[in-house]
């Protein structure tokens, strides 16, 4: 076999190679980044601090925003550095370390949405009986779940990775650290990392997803049943609200993870990074904000009490 030197450090294509769009691309990115942590901090700040939103509902949803301003905390400020600083390099450790994060945060949310679905089905088909299903310690136990699976899925994909060796001067066509980018600067035989992706791809198609997607069938039916129309309306604002964050989720992941050896367009690949690593953890709160009005009505009672506050205050 040809001698080749062992890599310490990773090189990242990052988004441009044109020096000229660096600084407009780091301001973008920089107020994407800022409106994110807003967004998400805000949700979770509401949710803690009005009784009206200490339901199971709001529960889930506060850590939904928690994850995606932790998964934004791990991609976007390393993007951010490499577009300042036009280095665009990580050190291996450092780049495996960023991918378990990834990882981690992007499962957890993957079966926290399985998590958010039962409770819509709960809530909307048999309500009489939901504060009896969904009490605290039950929602403390599924997102205890969550984090479970959240840590154990993508500490199998690391440690495989571990026993390769990377010695390729290939740069790694992202910029972060994906895991299917990371396998193809690797010299040594990845065809078992690459069966892991496939087989934990079909899990989540098969049992996550479908445990996501399957109640709403029953949802869909009990909603089209119900005599009032603002019910109706309600239900369906927070189901679309919903769906639509799981379309979004599921459609980018599956995108890049599902065909790690097959070389696409670059460009694209970009994009669909960028897409689920730096713009969805920003649409999920605005998607939820946008249509729930009980996140509004509390955002509003929070600024008329600030308002109140400072007008006592300065008198």
């Amino acid at each position: 076999m040809e001698n080749q030197t062992v890599l310490d450090m990773v090189m990242l294509s990052g988004l441009s190679d044109v020096p000229s769009l660096q600084l407009p691309l780091f301001l973008v990115f920089l107020l994407v980044y800022l409106m994110t942590l807003t967004g998400n901090l805000l949700i979770v700040l509401l949710i803690c601090t009005d009784s009206h939103l200490q339901t199971p509902m709001y529960f889930f949803l506060g850590t939904l925003a928690c994850l995606d301003m932790n998964s934004s905390l791990v991609t976007t400020p390393q993007l951010l550095f490499d577009l300042y600083t036009e280095r665009k390099t990580i050190s291996l450790q450092a780049c495996i370390t960023q991918s378990y994060f990834f990882l981690f945060f992007a499962v957890s949310e993957c079966f926290l949405l399985a998590v958010m679905s039962y409770d819509r089905y709960v809530a909307i088909c048999r309500p009489l009986h939901y504060t009896q299903i969904m009490h605290w310690k039950t929602c403390l136990l599924l997102v205890s779940g969550v984090l479970t699976f959240g840590i154990i899925i993508p500490l199998v994909h690391v440690l495989f990775l571990l026993r390769l060796t990377f010695c390729s001067s290939s740069t790694l066509q992202s910029f972060f650290c994906d895991l299917p980018q990371i396998l193809k600067i690797s010299c040594s035989d990845t065809s078992i990392n690459v069966l892991l992706i496939i087989l934990f791809g079909i899990l989540f198609g098969l049992c996550v997803f479908g445990t996501t997607f399957c109640p709403y069938i029953i949802i869909l039916n009990t909603v089209m049943k119900m005599q009032s129309k603002a019910m109706r309306s309600k239900a369906f604002s927070t189901c679309s609200s919903h769906l639509t964050v799981v379309f979004i989720f599921y459609g980018t992941f599956y995108f890049n993870y599902l065909r790690p050896n097959i070389s696409g367009d670059l460009i694209l690949d970009r994009v669909a990074s960028v897409f689920y690593a730096v713009l969805a953890p920003l649409l999920n709160p605005l998607i939820y904000s946008l249509r729930n009005q009980e996140l509004k009505s509390s955002l509003k009672r929070s600024l008329h009490g600030l308002l109140c506050l400072k007008k006592n205050t300065s008198t």
